[in-house]
């Protein structure tokens, strides 16, 4: 009501609006195009929805696992464990197998409080670490090299990036402005500062190819396409492309992820229980043959 553009609008509301969305919906106000490509950009939100939630669903599962097998071992080491190991009491030359779980069972009655102030604390000291400029970046980094779950981060990481752009350079937005957009957009601190890198790279004059060639942080093919996108001018073509690749990518390695995290998780739950089980016949077995021999 006030003559203002909708993206002026729009910038208000950072936390509901990204940057990405509001430089896309100014560069359509300018070319008169925006009935249409709001469409689209709701077909995008949608994708990017998508990678986010796959994501959370790659890392969600297994941590509410570790979380219940770390309740479930608690539960039988302060309640089930110590009654059952009442009859070794005084007892001398313990196998070590009894030895260890008489001392993670005495932990966990006698310093339970200990347990948990060490989990909470190290939450907080996690959390307030990440919130600053170097811990959100080393954090970050840590994320990227997490065996398997790493691995899709940078995939999910580099389907946002290749989306972002190609919707940027769509609506005619300058490259420099896009890549500025685009960083904000990866969430990733790391490749945040390598994309500002890039800017920096191409306000030299040199090609999007030329500066991520050779760097881990993209892929051989990523990079291969991006200079076929160049050579052609059909970079906001060909990225969508890469970008749909990964999320194929990210499709197919979560499911294989939660394929084999269930034989794992029976398993690791299986060692425990043969342990504890172990600990616990060893010494009745050691007694039953002293008392055979006698």
């Amino acid at each position: 009501k006030e003559w203002k553009g909708l993206s002026e609008c729009l910038a208000l509301y950072p936390s509901s609006f990204s940057a990405a969305e509001v430089g896309m919906i100014e560069s359509w106000e300018k070319t008169w195009k925006l009935n249409t490509s709001l469409r689209d950009l709701a077909d995008q939100v949608e994708k990017i929805a998508s990678i986010n939630g796959k994501l959370k669903s790659a890392l969600m599962y297994p941590a509410m696992i570790v979380i219940v097998v770390i309740g479930v071992v608690m539960v039988m080491m302060t309640m089930v464990v110590p009654k059952l190991l009442e009859i070794f009491a005084g007892s001398d030359n313990l196998p070590w197998t009894t030895q260890i779980l008489i001392a993670i069972s005495d932990f966990f009655v006698y310093y339970w409080w200990l347990f948990i102030l060490i989990v909470v604390g190290s939450i907080i000291w996690v959390t307030v670490w990440k919130n600053t400029p170097s811990g959100k970046y080393y954090f970050d980094k840590i994320l990227l090299h997490i065996p398997i779950f790493g691995m899709v981060t940078q995939k999910i990481i580099l389907s946002k990036f290749a989306r972002v752009l190609s919707w940027m350079l769509k609506s005619w937005v300058s490259i420099v402005e896009s890549l500025r957009i685009t960083s904000d957009a990866v969430w990733n601190e790391v490749y945040r500062q390598r994309i500002l890198f890039l800017r920096d790279d191409i306000k030299k004059w040199l090609k999007i190819y030329e500066s991520l060639e050779g760097d881990p942080l993209f892929p051989e093919m990523m990079v291969s396409m991006i200079q076929i996108g160049e050579q052609t001018a059909k970079v906001d073509e060909i990225i969508l492309k890469v970008a749909d690749f990964y999320d194929e990518e990210v499709d197919n390695t979560i499911w294989v992820i939660n394929k084999l995290l269930e034989p794992i998780i029976i398993v690791t739950m299986a060692c425990i229980v043969w342990f504890i089980a172990l600990a616990i016949m060893q010494p009745i077995m050691n007694l039953a043959d002293t008392i055979s021999n006698t």
